[in-house]
């Protein structure tokens, strides 16, 4: 495992990061007095955190709309899955509640810091967050690169909302507790874990869009299946990145586009991306990492202006590499000093660049570094 040096001292500010992606509402009293909350606390039994964000898991459908919309609470979730009781004490954190496609990084950097201020508490032994499928992937990486703790983390969700005939959300959130309780599930870093599947947060992809059965982990492989109250343990971590946040925490993070190559493709959108402020960018190209010879140009026009350009590929599987020495091969944007995303898909590289420009600004060998593998 690759890990880079971890700033000290969030904690100070990291209470104020989390409160403020509560509702608005909450009055200041209220957020400096937010704590976790537990129904009861068995002292025989060890103590898991369940912070909740939203997503489909806490959503029902709206009878007036036929739309589903956020509509229970974290308690309402531990109530749902009564057997929870049995393994742990419960305690449960609401920070926001809405559809993950309306998550931002800048609240991943605010939930990253709830979680961290929650487990710093000797007596919780990890945590589980509730969070919308659509953008679980990239919160979960995000949170598995800036998290200080070592202790378990697992984000989990639903694909069918809990008002729905065959509601999936339960039997995830008693899985996902039996994971962080397990002795064979630790050192993975931050998970998906859904439908009894574990999958690494840098590897998690989802695959499907409606059915339960949604994350893969593709040619890495699961890390394991819980099952049974037990948790089979299939692989280990192969390698984490960590990159600490900044304190104070910036109110924006460095704006990083993420555009895709296509057949055809001119490099307007790198150019405008570029005229109007990016700090960097992520071209997600084709194959092995190549782009056509106009977006080449626009990749060129960038990287004179001193804005980092990491290339990742649209291909699910496999890596860039420095192979092609045409316009717009991989070799010739490496030696135009582009930086290749190695195996991380496009999304995340961005959040990873963003993370990199935070903690290295535009130098380019660290950043390079960070994207190594």
């Amino acid at each position: 495992m690759r890990t880079l040096g971890m700033a000290e001292g969030r904690f100070g500010w990291a209470f104020l990061l989390a409160m403020s992606i509560l509702p608005l509402g909450v009055s200041a009293a209220q957020q400096r007095d937010q704590q976790l909350d537990f129904a009861t606390k068995d002292p025989s039994l060890p103590s898991v955190a369940i912070i909740a964000t939203g997503g489909t898991i806490a959503e029902r459908i709206d009878p007036k709309t036929g739309g589903a919309i956020p509509a229970l609470s974290g308690k309402d979730l531990v109530d749902a899955a009564p057997d929870l009781g049995k393994l742990a004490n419960i305690g449960v954190l609401d920070v926001s509640d809405i559809d993950s496609s309306q998550m931002t990084p800048e609240q991943w950097a605010r939930l990253s810091a709830a979680v961290d201020r929650v487990l710093v508490q000797d007596d919780i032994q990890g945590a589980v967050i509730t969070h919308g499928t659509d953008t679980m992937a990239e919160g979960a990486y995000f949170l598995d690169v800036t998290l200080q703790t070592d202790k378990p983390v697992v984000f989990t969700g639903a694909l069918n909302a809990a008002s729905s005939v065959s509601p999936d959300g339960p039997g995830n959130l008693l899985d996902a507790v039996t994971q962080v309780l397990s002795p064979q599930a630790h050192d993975w870093g931050v998970t998906v874990t859904l439908n009894r599947y574990v999958n690494s947060a840098r590897d998690a992809r989802k695959m499907q869009t409606t059915n339960v059965q949604a994350f893969t982990s593709g040619e890495k492989g699961y890390l394991g299946y819980v099952y049974g109250g037990k948790v089979q343990r299939f692989n280990d971590r192969v390698r984490r990145v960590r990159v600490p946040l900044p304190e104070p925490l910036p109110t924006e993070l460095p704006d990083v586009p993420f555009i895709s190559d296509y057949a055809g493709a001119d490099g307007r959108f790198v150019r405008h991306a570029i005229d109007t402020g990016a700090a960097g960018l992520v071209v997600d190209g084709v194959g092995a990492g190549n782009v056509d010879a106009k977006m080449y140009e626009a990749i060129q026009y960038a990287l004179g202006k001193d804005v980092p350009v990491v290339i990742s590929s649209r291909v699910y599987y496999g890596a860039v590499e420095p192979i092609y020495g045409d316009q717009g091969g991989g070799k010739t944007l490496v030696d135009a000093g582009a930086i290749l995303a190695g195996d991380l898909m496009g999304s995340k590289a961005r959040l990873l660049l963003m993370l990199g420009l935070m903690h290295h600004g535009n130098d380019a060998d660290e950043l390079r570094r960070l994207f190594a593998y």
